[in-house]
């Protein structure tokens, strides 16, 4: 099942689950993660775009292309700053056509700042990285389409480029921006086929503050900022959420009071936060199904530390 997947009769979207993975200390390793991502049912398999310890994405996704067959692939998200757009274009264009148009094009502005630091990239104002980010996808879609194409703005400028090769999904993959913060949330809403809702990170770590906004509260004020700048389109976009807090067992209460004790932040918190999936199979699949109800979340992610234990949520739901 692609992010294309219509409504279905019910006027649900149906579900769909990827994974999330960035490191692997063999080939074995990762070629059997993504063998039971696929038999396990899940759609995608996307990974983190950083300088830290985890494994390149490009080489790494289309390994995990090239040994499976229905598996998509994609990042939670490239970073745009990290490469000119053009030459991301053609990398991911590259990658949709070996891997037979499995490709997500999943990308954003940037905000971890060890990244920045690290590698001595300047860590420009949120306004000119986003500004520069709504420029990237103007330059990704400008190369991915037919015939060559022309730009002109404050950070890039595109003469007559023809983008080679052409990606199979037309005029480009499903777009998949992720937010936070009300201007990239509503930059998702027009131009994205799939949209994150993400903690805000505009401190650029990840803190307290970070989790202050993984509540339900936040993410129905998220939300909102989606479904009023889509407009009509609203009903044409998947809903996406990486479920970063995620605990299969039969001991639901105590094992949200830990996960709250190691965040520091309220057990109701981590009870009824959407980034939250913890207690029973049976549990976590009545949470998805009003979690659907209550935000349009039909593409949820996890880690894959829990790819096996997901699988029989996975199992309920997938395409339901």
């Amino acid at each position: 099942m692609t992010s294309t997947s219509a409504v279905s009769p019910s006027g649900h979207r149906p579900f769909r689950f990827g994974v999330q993975a960035s490191q692997a200390n063999t080939r074995d390793l990762w070629v059997d993660l993504a063998h039971r991502c696929e038999d396990q049912g899940y759609s995608c398999l996307t990974m983190p775009d950083h300088f830290d310890d985890q494994l390149a994405p490009v080489p790494a996704l289309m390994t995990a292309a090239n040994v499976t067959t229905d598996l998509r692939i994609g990042a939670l998200v490239w970073d745009n700053d990290y490469k000119h757009p053009a030459v991301l274009a053609k990398e991911l264009a590259t990658m949709d056509v070996l891997s037979e148009g499995r490709l997500e094009l999943g990308i954003g502005a940037g905000w971890m700042i060890s990244d920045y630091e690290q590698m001595g990239i300047p860590y420009d104002s949120a306004k000119v990285r986003i500004d520069r980010f709504v420029e990237g996808l103007k330059v990704i879609k400008g190369a991915m389409a037919e015939g060559p194409f022309s730009f002109s703005g404050d950070h890039y400028t595109i003469t007559n480029y023809n983008g080679t090769p052409k990606p199979i999904q037309a005029p480009c993959p499903p777009i998949l921006i992720g937010g936070g913060g009300k201007r990239v949330l509503s930059i998702a809403a027009r131009e994205a086929d799939i949209v994150g809702i993400n903690a805000t990170m505009s401190e650029g770590v990840v803190g307290l503050h970070t989790f202050s906004t993984m509540t339900a509260e936040s993410v129905d004020e998220k939300v909102a900022i989606v479904r009023e700048a889509a407009g009509a389109r609203f009903n044409d976009i998947e809903m996406n959420i990486r479920a970063f807090l995620v605990s299969i067992t039969d001991d639901a209460k105590q094992a949200a009071s830990g996960i709250a004790t190691m965040l520091g932040v309220e057990q109701q918190m981590v009870e009824q936060s959407p980034f939250a999936l913890v207690g029973p199979t049976s549990k976590l699949i009545e949470d998805l199904l009003e979690r659907r109800e209550r935000w349009g979340f039909t593409y949820i992610i996890v880690g894959a530390e829990d790819v096996d234990a997901f699988a029989p949520v996975v199992a309920a739901l997938s395409g339901k």
